[in-house]
């Protein structure tokens, strides 16, 4: 792969409260992973977010979650289909709109924590997910790891399904992420993290915790805002695969 995407999680502040250099990190990424209300950010984050990404030229994707503020949406909830949808398309809705005010678009969907790892295998609630961004706009992206249910269902609803990787989490051999509970999950030294991001970059591999190989053609890699360390993380990640030739650009 000679172009990639380059994303963060982004605006995961509260009020007074702020967690990540996100002023920062839309200097150095191509998407931007806004927050929409329910595991962080509020209404003047969200808008603060958006207008300095939209002056970057940074495309914004809504990173939806569980209505979890208390546990950053971290926490696995078992939330009725329909009442998930609707959750899913509120944060869509409200971030998209503040968006526009400020002269930028939401361009893709990517849940966030619990519901990104509950949507690799548990079908009705990645339906729910995908219900709810094809009643907004059928036409956004929906970001996911590869062989997911959630990716599955968007292809087969027709909306764009794009593979992610991650620089700073491990991977299990199966290709599902590592829990953060378990040692070695957060992947933090930044020539590391920026050497697995070439290798996915120009292989479509990375290797997994216990030390197999793991194919992950993705079309947009993530690094977290709040790991930490994430500014040099991003930093190291961008002048490495650049170095090597790699162009930085959005997928959508």
């Amino acid at each position: 792969m000679t172009t990639v995407d380059l994303n963060c999680d982004l605006g995961e502040g509260f009020g007074a409260w702020t967690f990540v250099d996100d002023d920062t990190l839309l200097s150095l990424v191509s998407s931007a992973n806004v927050a929409c209300g329910f595991h962080a950010g509020d209404p003047s984050i969200m808008r603060r977010v958006c207008a300095a990404a939209a002056e970057r030229g940074v495309t914004v994707g809504a990173h939806v979650g569980y209505r979890d503020l208390a546990g950053f949406g971290r926490r696995a909830m078992r939330v009725p289909a329909a009442q998930l949808a609707d959750e899913v398309l509120y944060q869509l809705a409200a971030l998209d709109g503040v968006a526009r005010t400020v002269g930028a678009r939401v361009r893709y969907v990517k849940p966030h924590g619990a519901l990104y790892n509950v949507i690799v295998g548990d079908a009705e609630q990645a339906g729910a997910v995908v219900d709810a961004v094809r009643a907004y706009d059928p036409g956004l992206a929906v970001l996911g790891l590869p062989g997911s249910q959630v990716l599955r269902i968007a292809a087969e609803q027709g909306l764009p399904a794009v593979v992610e990787a991650f620089g700073d989490r491990a991977y299990q051999a199966d290709g599902r992420l590592v829990p953060r509970r378990v040692p070695g999950a957060l992947v933090t030294d930044p020539d590391t993290v920026a050497a697995r991001c070439l290798e996915l970059a120009r292989t479509g591999k990375v290797t997994s915790l216990d030390g197999a190989p793991v194919e992950v053609r993705a079309r947009s890699l993530c690094i977290h805002g709040d790991t930490p360390g994430a500014v040099e993380l991003v930093r190291r990640t961008r002048e490495v695969l650049e170095g090597d030739g790699v162009t930085i650009a959005p997928f959508a």
